[in-house]
């Protein structure tokens, strides 16, 4: 494939919304995506916090992304990257099969994943009790008791979704207070098969060939309990997956991309996007805007 003008490493909003900056500025862009394109937004099955859409399924809302490039000329590929360096005066991103990419600059907009809890056979119970997406896998538990483990807006979410086709949700936090959007623990507070489970942690799983049950250990007097449950969803935040870049970007402690509002990383040419970057709010909106800013800088800079 020809250099191209802007390689963006994931087509998730922050990457696309990059990609329509670029394209609409003049510039070839190419997106590199090791999943599918929309990142984690398309398990959103409803958005209502993105100004001027009441409500938009985080399936449509991508599609509509991912054809606004398309229709611009921006090119997607599959592969996942696995370094990003500089030869002949140009940025060159290497996947894991070993094709080689280049371009004048490079946008590094790779979000970020599902934080494990870290239990023994958690990962052994992936798809037979445990999972991280209630929307991609809620329905398998309809009519069902299930668990949801976290406290943000993700937690609040998947637990408002399960509530309507579950029997009962139980709803575990660490802390008495929970992180995520006071209206929807408001809505939460009045589903009479929702009960909260504060002050407390997912210490074990149970079960042989499938999960049918948590122990829950209250943090204040110790106790445990066993919740029986058929399923487990857990969401108790995101980790980035960065350690490729490392040469090209600072990172902090937690794995984040060193970058403020610039979007610039420590090497010229080298910008990041979304939720990969060390910042405060990681929203669908400050996606969006961190993808226009690198891609204009990006553009302004060839």
């Amino acid at each position: 494939m020809e250099s191209k003008d802007l390689i963006i490493v994931g087509a998730g909003p922050a990457g696309l919304t990059a990609a329509i900056y670029g394209l609409r500025a003049g510039k070839s862009v190419l997106l590199i995506e090791a999943k599918a394109y929309g990142g984690q937004i398309i398990n959103t099955p409803d958005i209502e916090n993105y100004p001027g859409l009441a409500h938009v399924s985080g399936f449509e809302f991508a599609q509509a992304l991912y054809e606004q490039v398309t229709s611009f000329g921006g090119e997607l590929v599959y592969g996942t990257a696995a370094a990003v360096g500089e030869e002949s005066g140009l940025k060159t991103v290497t996947t894991a099969d070993g094709t080689v990419y280049t371009a004048k600059a490079v946008i590094l907009a790779t979000g970020a994943k599902n934080r494990p809890i870290g239990l023994e056979r958690e990962e052994e119970l992936i798809g037979r009790g445990v999972s991280y997406c209630a929307t991609c896998d809620g329905m398998f538990f309809r009519k069902k008791t299930v668990a949801v483990y976290g406290g943000g807006n993700t937690a609040l979410g998947d637990a408002l979704f399960l509530s309507s086709i579950c029997e009962k949700v139980y709803l575990i936090h660490r802390r008495d207070a929970f992180r995520g959007s006071a209206a929807d623990l408001e809505k939460l507070k009045k589903c009479t098969n929702v009960e909260f489970v504060l002050n407390s942690n997912v210490t074990k799983l149970i079960g042989e060939e499938k999960l049918t049950a948590v122990e829950v250990t209250d943090k204040l007097s110790g106790k445990r309990r066993e919740l029986e449950v058929a399923g487990l969803f857990v969401a108790i935040g995101q980790i980035p997956d960065n350690t490729a870049f490392a040469a090209v970007a600072d990172l902090d402690k937690s794995g984040y991309i060193i970058a403020d509002e610039d979007c610039r990383t420590k090497t010229p040419g080298v910008y990041t996007a979304g939720d990969c970057r060390t910042k405060t709010v990681r929203q669908l909106t400050t996606a969006a805007a961190d993808g226009a800013v690198a891609a204009l800088a990006a553009s302004e800079a060839m």
